[in-house]
């Protein structure tokens, strides 16, 4: 454990909704934003982390607009792909450790009983495509590297589900909610403590799925944010056919965590995350 202590970590993508809460759990990181690194030049990240030497590489920065990787197919695997090989290229040269994350979105959604850590890929979009072709380059660049996958990420610091359902449950006496996709819902800050159980305990390396146990809707996810904020607000469940999308989405985001302990049920999260200053 004290080796573990006096290790360099550097994290990258220190301002975002996982990357505040990592920050927490890892306060003696080298916090990198974008300002400070541009993951996407290459020559800027072997300098920079050449000069760091760091033992451990969190990297938490990504395109995460699912609808714009649509229409910006290259800007998304710029970040989620090449960006990404040049990481892992740097960590294989130092001989750093590189934790990525990555998502459910790079599966097609089709099984319910959803999918473990080496299920086949099969991406129904062009953020799913991008994030599987940054998975692609770390296995191939390094042997040394934690995988983390996850799915529907709640937290302080960034827009999500559970604060949009709650405006719109101000605003509005009844809203609609999606009754047919499923999947994990993950606090920020679970994600976080678990990651740094994965690192701190030197965990075998390779692939993780890391998610709040259990499985909900949409429209349960809401209602349940509704019903514990106590909302004078009805939420209805609706069909997906009738909010139509250029992207089409798993209907079954359903990550099996087969490696790793148990994290608390999404409710659970839910509750802590809503007690805090909300």
């Amino acid at each position: 454990m004290e080796k573990i202590k006096k290790e360099k970590v550097v994290l990258i993508g220190s301002s975002g909704m996982l990357g505040s809460e990592l920050s927490k759990v890892f306060p003696r990181a080298v916090k990198l934003t974008h300002d400070l690194l541009d993951i996407t030049n290459r020559e800027m990240v072997f300098s920079e982390l050449s000069e760091l030497r760091p033992s451990i590489v969190i990297n938490v920065a990504a395109y995460t607009d699912v609808e714009g990787a649509e229409t910006e197919a290259d800007a998304a695997n710029l970040l989620n792909s090449t960006a990404v090989s040049y990481l892992a290229e740097a960590c294989k040269q130092l001989g750093s450790v590189l934790v990525h994350y990555s998502t459910d979105y790079v599966f097609d959604g089709t099984k319910s009983t959803g999918y473990g850590e080496d299920g086949e890929t099969c991406p129904l979009n062009e953020y799913g495509r991008s994030k599987l072709a940054g998975e692609a380059n770390v296995r191939k660049s390094m042997d040394d590297y934690y995988i983390i996958r996850t799915s529907w990420l709640f937290g302080c610091h960034g827009k999500n589900f559970v604060d949009t359902i709650l405006k719109l449950a101000d605003e509005k006496s009844e809203i609609n909610v999606v009754n047919d996709q499923f999947g994990c819902p993950t606090y920020a800050y679970d994600l976080a403590v678990m990651t740094k159980r994965i690192v701190d305990g030197r965990c075998s390396f390779g692939i993780y799925h890391l998610t709040n146990d259990g499985v909900c809707s949409w429209f349960e996810f809401a209602r349940e944010i509704v019903f514990l904020r106590g909302v004078d607000c009805c939420v209805v469940p609706c069909s997906s056919d009738e909010y139509p999308s250029q992207v089409r989405r798993p209907k079954y985001s359903i990550l099996n965590n087969n490696r790793m302990d148990k994290m608390p049920h999404w409710k659970d999260a839910l509750k802590r995350y809503l007690s805090v200053g909300r």
